[in-house]
């Protein structure tokens, strides 16, 4: 606030004093002294037309693939002209969490919206405003369903590393205990879930599609981990959910995601969107912020912030969770592409990533040395492995304005194929693969 507000030094030195301190290097005594400066060393000040050139020159260093057959949890997807143009109004753009409910009547209407497709899409019955993006929503989905009898949770290691890394690490820091479970042929491994289960474990998560584009067995593993008492939390992605079974239909008692596929761009990485939602038994221990419909006194439709006296406000030592804010304008995103694409458009983009990317891994496959790894059915990633080393293929593709599969650990390549490519481009990226692994 020191540019908003200005203290003068007296003023400063008064707030001190009160603090018991006599300078600014004694307030802060706990930080190292190797880490403290005396003074920034900044260059001379530049005009607007050289600042301009020299953020210009660091934008032209990035490098913009016209063809990509990449995904890994960021996908590029068609954007409708509109899902730019409504959070780009002004009124929109500056919005953020509000705090004065009663004068924040649009926004609030625009969350309200935003949390109602969310159930609609996942079919569950409560969503909360959305929270930083899909890692974290997996991780404070976690820490809904640790009880003080059951703690130990159960992570597929067909999940997202970026999910596995953030729960754990939530885990971690509450001195949960987490076992992964592993995989087998892609997928989870059944019989694995079914010996780790036990009256100690809290939850269970799931990732549909998983890390590998594999369709998981959702409903069994629901049903084996219902049996033994603990909750199911079922992390999706929303494209796919059109043609697969919703979470809610699967049995499962939260849901969670990321939301970038819903009209936000991939952006070099965000900004992004956690989407969280769950049975109406869950309502109370959904984190951050729920926006509730009601009336005012003259009886007309009006929105309120509920359930924002929470444990995180108000018993933090209690809380299962310190967020208290939401992604408002990425989710605002999020409900004007759901809104543009409606049911037909959401449908016929599941479609066309389905059998884009089964084109894809049959023409891919059908060359020496691209054998799938995997054999289940999946959306619209795959796993083949690569003849060659997987740094010179790549650097072939990129030559040729292709960014192609993200190469694993064991020198396979992750593809991934969405509406955005084109039988041309899957033709083209396989005539090139031909050619270099001869």
């Amino acid at each position: 606030m020191g540019r908003y507000v200005i203290s003068t030094p007296e003023e400063q030195q008064e707030m001190l004093g009160t603090l018991g301190f006599s300078s600014m290097r004694e307030l802060y005594h706990d930080v190292p002294g190797a880490l403290m400066l005396d003074a920034l060393q900044l260059p001379k000040g530049k005009s607007e037309l050289e600042t301009r050139r020299a953020m210009e020159a660091l934008a032209a260093e990035n490098r913009v693939f016209p063809h990509i057959f990449r995904g890994a949890g960021a996908y590029c997807h068609y954007i409708p002209a509109v899902v730019r143009q409504i959070p780009a109004k002004e009124e929109f753009l500056t919005a953020y969490t509000p705090y004065q409910a009663e004068i924040s009547q649009g926004v609030l209407q625009s969350i309200f919206e935003y949390q109602t497709m969310i159930c609609e899409l996942t079919g569950m019955d409560v969503s909360n405003a959305s929270v930083y993006d899909g890692s974290t929503a997996a991780a404070e989905a976690v820490a809904m369903c640790r009880t003080k009898k059951r703690t130990r949770v159960l992570l597929s290691a067909a999940c997202h590393p970026d999910l596995i890394e953030t729960v754990r690490t939530y885990c971690f820091a509450s001195d949960t205990p987490l076992a992964l479970i592993p995989e087998l042929d892609g997928r989870t491994d059944l019989n694995a879930l079914e010996e780790a289960l036990g009256d100690d474990v809290s939850c269970v998560l799931l990732q549909q599609p998983n890390y590998y584009g594999q369709i998981e067995l959702a409903e069994a593993v629901t049903q084996k981990t219902h049996a033994s008492g603990a909750l199911m939390i079922l992390s999706c992605n929303p494209t796919a959910l059109p043609l697969l079974k919703t979470p809610g239909e699967a049995g499962a008692d939260i849901a969670v995601g990321e939301g970038q596929p819903l009209g936000l761009p991939l952006s070099f990485g965000g900004p992004y969107l956690g989407f969280m939602a769950a049975k109406s038994s869950l309502m109370r221990k959904l984190p951050g912020r729920i926006v509730g419909e009601t009336v005012d006194a003259d009886g007309n439709r009006a929105f309120v912030l509920t359930l924002q006296a929470r444990e995180q406000h108000i018993k933090r030592e209690k809380a299962s969770s310190s967020i208290c804010s939401n992604e408002a304008l990425c989710a605002l995103t999020a409900s004007v592409y759901l809104s543009a694409m409606g049911p037909a458009g959401m449908r016929q983009t599941a479609i066309q990533c389905y059998s884009k990317a089964h084109y894809a891994a049959s023409a891919i496959t059908a060359l020496p040395g691209f054998s799938r790894k995997h054999s289940g059915d999946f959306f619209h990633e795959f796993v083949t492995a690569c003849p060659v080393p997987a740094e010179a293929l790549l650097k072939q593709l990129e030559n040729h304005g292709i960014l192609g599969g993200l190469p694993l650990a064991d020198g396979s390549l992750l593809w991934c194929v969405t509406e955005m490519n084109t039988k041309e481009e899957i033709d083209l990226l396989v005539s090139i693969l031909k050619e270099v692994s001869c």
